[in-house]
């Protein structure tokens, strides 16, 4: 059974949108290989298709557009790095 959401981190604070267009290749590819390996796993595949490799039958549903992507909208923040010491990553 799925616990819920902390109280700290309410869904309000972290806004997250549907994709359905990738803003880059690298996030087409994560997401073509998650979903090969639901695939892989036993998903039934949501487009027609004479491949049975998972990868492929992945890579036809992407270029479909049958697969979404959740995209959280939180904003990137570098960490200081004070002289040559270790990284500080502030919350």
């Amino acid at each position: 059974m799925a616990t819920p959401a902390s109280s700290s981190f309410p869904l309000e604070m972290n806004p997250m949108t549907i994709e359905t267009h990738f803003d880059s290749n690298y996030r087409k590819v994560l997401v073509a290989a998650r979903r090969a390996r639901q695939i892989q796993n036993g998903s039934h595949a949501l487009v027609p298709t004479r491949s049975t490799k998972a990868c492929r039958i992945a890579q036809e549903e992407v270029e479909a557009g049958k697969i979404a992507y959740v995209k959280r909208e939180v904003a990137v923040t570098k960490p200081l790095v004070e002289g040559p010491a270790i990284p500080i990553l502030l919350s």
